[in-house]
């Protein structure tokens, strides 16, 4: 026998049929209306309160009186504050909504809230509290005079010290038109002039920024400013041309720069050729004495500065462990002697060399160097002499300092793999430099790069 929810209703509940039944007199439906009037009346609707950026929610209050003080109890203004609560046409009930033209409706008594919520199940009110301006201060008195101390440095080691009144009949001179206060440091140029009755004081500068964090003993002056400069000099190469010819002969010395290279200082001075290129006419003599005819001088080499481009010269680039070596200060000075010994070097020009460049060296803890290879020298700066034979030697020394945290990088480029080194192979060394007889061109180059 099959069995379904049609053929029986022995499983459902007694009083389930019951509810869909009318209602058998007028007391059943009575009973019925006080039921839904009670379950509309217990159900709770919800209030947002609003103010400013800042919004909550709460249970609708059934009164006026009671929103206010649930605004009030919220925002916590001063007790003599007044405050004003609306609510937005969307909000608030449709009868409400069409008699107002706003986008508000104001909530100003209890016929105004039971209007506004009237069938709504869901309020939004703003909470609207304007506090009082602050009153007007009376602006303060123009500054019309005060006292002014300066103090001048006339010429080195003479100081002298103006005390005076700076006085103004109508000026405030604590204020411009637009009220900007005029106080702080300020750095320019002072002119005083006395100039039979014209006496003046004018000065121009700008205004120094976080001057707490500035020396009051702090002087600019030309002094000051001569040290930025050569601190902001550009990388340079100094150089030392010397020849040593096996008699007398006059000859031409030219110098050819690569567009990334340009010519510095000379002495004595070059001959301009072109753009890139330089030359000297000289007599040169057994001995290494070299005559310079424009200037008519005699020295024992030629001296000039050659300047690479700034953006050329990375310095973990041209001096890494891969091509170069490092080392403490303390142990790179004896360990660069010994290495210009094995070029070839005379005691006197190892001197020489050292004595040059000795405080270059000394103003750095760790030392990381490297000597070019003569075909990278002639690329960046050639040589060329009016002679049949002649035999080069170019030693072209590059350094960088370093920190203790980057000496650690030359583990394997230590002073013990620079001593093992063949220096003679690196730069290109020939047994015919020591040799008397033959015209030999002997030119050292120091390069810092930072």
């Amino acid at each position: 026998m099959l069995l379904s929810p049609a053929a029986s209703n022995a499983s459902l509940p007694q009083g389930f049929w019951g509810r869909f039944k009318s209602p058998k007199g007028n007391k059943d439906a009575d009973m019925l209306r006080d039921r839904q009037a009670q379950l509309a009346l217990t159900r709770q609707r919800l209030l947002t309160l609003a103010f400013e950026e800042m919004e909550t929610v709460r249970m609708l209050p059934p009164s006026f009186i009671e929103l206010e003080s649930l605004a009030r109890d919220w925002i916590k203004p001063p007790p003599d504050i007044p405050i004003s609560l609306r609510v937005p046409i969307e909000y608030a009930s449709l009868p409400a909504a069409r008699l107002v033209a706003g986008p508000h409706i104001y909530l100003t008594s209890e016929d105004s809230y039971q209007i506004a919520i009237m069938g709504v199940q869901g309020l939004r009110v703003e909470v609207v509290c304007d506090s009082p301006p602050p009153p007007d201060e009376p602006p303060p008195p123009p500054v019309l005079e005060m006292p002014a101390i300066f103090s001048l440095e006339l010429s080195p080691g003479q100081h002298v010290a103006l005390d005076t009144t700076i006085s103004s009949d109508e000026l405030d001179m604590a204020r411009m038109d637009d009220g900007t206060t005029v106080d702080g440091s300020f750095w320019g140029k002072l002119d005083i002039v006395h100039d039979g009755d014209t006496h003046k004081m004018d000065f121009s500068g700008t205004r120094l920024q976080n001057t707490e964090n500035m020396s009051t003993d702090l002087i600019v002056d030309s002094r000051i400013i001569n040290k930025l400069a050569v601190a902001a000099k550009p990388a340079t190469a100094r150089c030392h041309l010397g020849i040593l010819a096996p008699q007398r002969q006059y000859l031409d010395v030219y110098l050819t720069f690569s567009p990334y290279w340009q010519m510095g200082v000379s002495w004595p001075p070059a001959e301009h050729v072109n753009e890139n290129k330089v030359k000297y006419f000289l007599r040169v003599h057994p001995g290494g004495a070299v005559e310079h005819f424009e200037t008519q001088m005699t020295a024992t080499s030629l001296y000039y500065e050659a300047i690479p481009e700034p953006g050329m010269l990375d310095p973990q680039e041209f001096i890494s462990p891969r091509n170069g070596f490092a080392m403490s200060y303390q142990d790179f000075v004896p360990h660069l002697m010994r290495v210009l010994d094995q070029l070839g070097m005379s005691l006197f020009a190892r001197t020489t060399f050292i004595n040059n460049n000795i405080s270059a060296f000394a103003a750095h803890r760790n030392i990381a160097y490297r000597f070019l290879p003569p075909q990278k020298i002639a690329a960046a700066i050639d040589i060329s002499v009016t002679v049949e034979n002649c035999v080069f030697t170019r030693l072209f020394l590059m350094f960088r300092g370093l920190t203790d945290d980057e000496l650690g990088l030359f583990a394997g480029a230590g002073e013990k793999e620079a001593n093992q080194a063949n220096w003679r192979d690196r730069v290109g060394w020939s047994e015919l430099s020591k040799d008397t007889t033959q015209f030999r061109v002997l030119e050292t180059s120091v390069l810092e790069v930072t």
